[in-house]
């Protein structure tokens, strides 16, 4: 097991081979570091969605909402779980990846444009599969400064060898 220390665009911070994946149930991977929602990511979120709803797209108008602010997409922040998880973990020793799915999710918070956000999360199962590994992971989106998180999942990821 090796510890690194990254930005998002570098390597993750635990790399594992894929027989000490096989142990890590119940193994807390710690946090990320914090991202900035920025509008212009917003923009481009509802751009791709086609999802232009004015509490997250217009700026002015959303200052009077329920709100306060423009909000980011609740798609968007959970979205997040990709860049955060390559900034936490990655397994050595594999042939193939995958994003599995998820079990649950709850969108607990909001998240105003302008706040800054990050995921902690817990390798909370491991299970062997056809040919690899099914890990669970639950994580927790959290937003600076907040108490309640903007989203709790359960991600699933699959290594293949």
């Amino acid at each position: 097991m090796t510890a690194r220390t990254t930005d998002r665009h570098s390597e993750p911070r635990l790399v594992v081979d894929f027989d000490k994946l096989l142990t890590m149930a119940g193994a807390d991977l710690g946090a990320t570091d914090w991202m900035e929602i920025t509008q212009d990511r917003v923009n481009l979120f509802a751009d791709a969605t086609d999802d232009h709803q004015w509490i997250h797209t217009d700026p002015e108008r959303a200052k009077d909402g329920p709100f306060g602010a423009p909000i980011a997409h609740g798609f968007l922040t959970l979205s997040l779980i990709i860049p955060f998880w390559g900034e936490l973990f990655d397994v050595e020793g594999v042939t193939t990846k995958v994003n599995y799915g998820l079990d649950r999710v709850r969108f607990t918070a909001p998240v105003k444009v302008g706040s800054k956000v990050r995921m902690a999360g817990t390798i909370a199962e491991v299970a062997e599969v056809k040919g690899g590994a099914q890990i669970k992971v639950s994580a927790t989106i959290e937003i600076e400064g907040q108490e309640r998180p903007a989203v709790v999942a359960d991600f699933l990821a699959r290594f293949y060898q």
